[in-house]
């Protein structure tokens, strides 16, 4: 009989603590975080029947907290860059698998941290005004992060925000609209993010938009002040972060001029930026355009490291 020795013994329950340490840490870097202390701003109570659904593929409805769900890199892997995932759904819903957890995965496995944003869905039911609302949940997220950018590893001058559809709308909200925040901002903390990637976004409220977001965040009969706040083509300037942007030839739900007319005021105003047009693929896609062997994923880092972000 091998009489096991004092040191395998605490070799053992080591390997025992550190299988254990490693489980705690991973479940403790998927805990959310809820975007604000105390009350929530721009908010009323919300009615009895007004609570947070999720159906059966995953869509997320109703969100009363907004929070951030982090997907931090291996240590030995994080480069410090950081991104915020707005995920999609016309403003109604929030596509949080596909659009958010799958992205924000593939991002850590890469090396960046990233964030899934859940944002509060316009409605009058729970907002004083429901058009600012996924705004000001976008631009806390961005101020969050850089609060905690010390603790989490990550370079304040490296966050970004993404975003899918009417998710991609919200996103580019956020890149346009920094100079007139809709929360709080202390001084060295800017909520202007440091680069964007818009996936077959929403950008316009106009001719081009599509219909059920604009529906659901400014209302059909906004006034044309309105339509041409909120119509992100309008609002680029010669300070506005990088860009990367994704859209197919044959998106039926949100017409490619959508990225052409952003990406053409972006020419205008000489900000840096990828256009990534397929000729095929549809909406709705997330990461895999299933019409083509290119991974735009693949590409996005290409450009994050072409602008130093990497």
């Amino acid at each position: 009989m091998t009489l096991q020795t004092p040191f395998k013994k605490i070799t053992c329950g080591l390997a025992v603590f550190m299988l254990f340490l490693n489980i705690s840490c991973a479940a403790q870097q998927n805990d959310t975080i809820q975007l604000y202390k105390g009350a929530v701003p721009n908010s009323k109570p919300a009615p009895p029947d007004y609570k947070e659904e999720v159906n059966k593929d995953g869509l997320i409805s109703k969100v009363v907290t907004p929070t951030l769900l982090p997907f931090f890199p291996e240590k030995d892997k994080a480069n410090g860059t950081a991104v915020i995932i707005c995920p999609g759904g016309g403003y109604m819903f929030l596509a949080y698998q596909h659009e958010g957890i799958a992205v924000a995965k593939k991002f850590a496995e890469n090396g960046i941290t990233a964030f899934v944003l859940k944002y509060r869905l316009p409605s009058d039911k729970i907002m004083a005004d429901r058009s600012i609302g996924p705004l000001q949940d976008a631009q806390r997220a961005i101020q969050l992060v850089r609060e905690n950018a010390a603790a989490w590893g990550i370079d304040p001058k490296k966050v970004g925000i993404m975003g899918f559809s009417a998710g991609g709308h919200l996103a580019a909200t956020a890149t346009t609209h920094y100079d007139t925040p809709v929360i709080p901002v202390t001084e060295g903390n800017s909520v202007r993010p440091d680069f964007s990637m818009l996936i077959y976004p929403v950008i316009s409220m106009g001719k081009y938009t599509h219909q059920g977001s604009k529906e659901n965040l400014i209302g059909a009969n906004a006034s044309q002040k309105t339509v041409d706040a909120f119509s992100n083509e309008k609002q680029v300037k010669a300070d506005t972060p990088p860009v990367f942007l994704v859209h197919s030839q044959d998106d039926d739900v949100v017409p490619v001029q959508n990225v052409l007319m952003f990406y053409e005021a972006m020419i205008a105003h000489k900000v840096k930026g990828e256009l990534n047009c397929y000729q095929s693929g549809g909406h709705g896609y997330g990461m895999n355009n299933p019409t083509t062997k290119d991974e735009w994923f693949a590409s996005g880092l290409k450009w994050l490291y072409q602008n130093g972000m990497l």
